[in-house]
């Protein structure tokens, strides 16, 4: 026990020389417990019936619904509110008059109004994810079962906090998904319309990536950055990808100004840090030699 004892005083010891602790009361930190419950209450509402162990029953559907967003909406408040009052210790955020709660309750406001849009998305994600995989039997299917639309779904809640300028949350929210599915899509990145992701497991799209309509990625693609640099932080460090764009297994996509043209296919296992002009096709051939042509040539 002597010896548990000195542990315990070397421990509380180094709280103090390095910190790293999330004091109770009014500087409390988000709680990762919170938000993965909120995450799922917010999955029931943008798939309701399809997390639940039974079906909703359609005259209720209202009352249910109701229940659910004033309950995910309180929770969400008192997270919200300890995340911008961290910000604006650390003086990048400012709360105005009314002050951090009821800074909080207006995003959240401003997020239940956002949903139904952030659903219509989503629908048309699960077509993409449905339409593009062979292998899919139902939509039904998609939505249960496939790791790349469980990973953009959380990205569509998540960035809307991020445009928000909400610290922490949309970070903690894309991790939990991460964990989950291996599939590592930074808050910040910009996706369009009927995007999906085939298999998924490795794929990693950075924090300024953006990437346009109708894209296909396939497992272990990246969009990184060249450059890892601290003071890069505020620039452009990651690709954008254009419109009908397919990107196969192992592709690395590197750097800001780096686009690849609208309708491009890029194969499996390049490597590229160029633009991509439309209508290319680019893959390897045995001896590593890559090949450039346009599509349809």
């Amino acid at each position: 026990m002597r010896r548990l004892n000195r542990s315990i005083e070397a421990l509380v010891d180094s709280y103090g020389s390095h910190g790293l602790v999330n004091h109770a009361g009014g500087n409390n930190l988000p709680s990762r417990d919170s938000i993965e419950d909120i995450l799922q209450g917010m999955d029931e509402l943008v798939f309701p019936g399809f997390r639940e162990n039974d079906g909703l029953d359609h005259d209720n559907l209202r009352l249910i619904t109701g229940e659910k967003v004033h309950h995910i909406a309180r929770e969400l408040i008192r997270e919200v509110e300890k995340s911008i009052s961290f910000s604006v210790r650390q003086g990048s955020f400012s709360c105005g008059n009314g002050g951090c709660h009821a800074a909080a309750e207006l995003i959240v406001d401003a997020f239940f109004d956002e949903l139904p849009a952030i659903r219509g998305a989503l629908a048309l994600d699960m077509q993409a994810a449905f339409r593009g995989d062979p292998a899919a039997k139902s939509t039904e299917e998609v939505i249960l079962s496939y790791p790349g639309f469980e990973a953009i779904t959380v990205h569509r809640l998540a960035h809307f906090f991020w445009t928000r300028e909400v610290p922490i949350i949309p970070r903690m929210m894309s991790e939990l998904v991460h964990s989950r599915t291996g599939i590592d899509i930074h808050p910040g990145a910009a996706i369009g319309d009927y995007f999906f992701i085939d298999h998924g497991t490795g794929v990693v799209i950075g924090e300024t990536s953006v990437i346009g309509k109708n894209v296909k990625l396939y497992q272990g693609v990246t969009l990184g950055a060249l450059s890892v640099k601290k003071e890069n932080a505020g620039v452009k460090r990651h690709p954008t990808i254009e419109d009908d764009v397919t990107i196969y297994s192992g592709a690395t996509i590197l750097g800001g100004e780096t686009t690849i043209g609208r309708g491009s296919i890029i194969g499996g296992n390049v490597w590229i840090t160029e633009p991509v002009p439309p209508e290319t096709r680019i893959y390897t051939q045995p001896g590593d030699q890559v090949i450039q042509t346009r599509n349809g040539i």
